[in-house]
């Protein structure tokens, strides 16, 4: 019964990742933005743990930051000049 029990809570564990993609990742490819496949386009490891954003991350962080948004918006990856 214990077996049972670690086996489909692993399943879960494993599954919702798999499934889970993060608001930003569909805006940028309903964009257009094919080179935004997951959270690592912008993110260094574990968003959630504080991880360091790459290049691209820091653009949409400066950009937030010069335009005062409440938020980034994938639609300024259409100027964004990195890979």
């Amino acid at each position: 019964m214990r077996i049972t029990i670690l086996i489909a809570a692993a399943a879960l564990v494993l599954a919702v990742p798999a499934q889970a993609k993060a608001p930003w990742v569909k805006k940028a490819k309903d964009l257009g933005i094919a080179d935004v496949k997951d959270c690592n386009a912008c993110h260094v490891g574990n968003p959630k743990k504080g991880g360091e954003l790459t290049a691209r991350g820091k653009f949409l962080m400066d950009t937030k930051a010069k335009k005062k948004a409440a938020e980034c918006d994938m639609a300024w990856l259409k100027d964004y000049k990195g890979k």
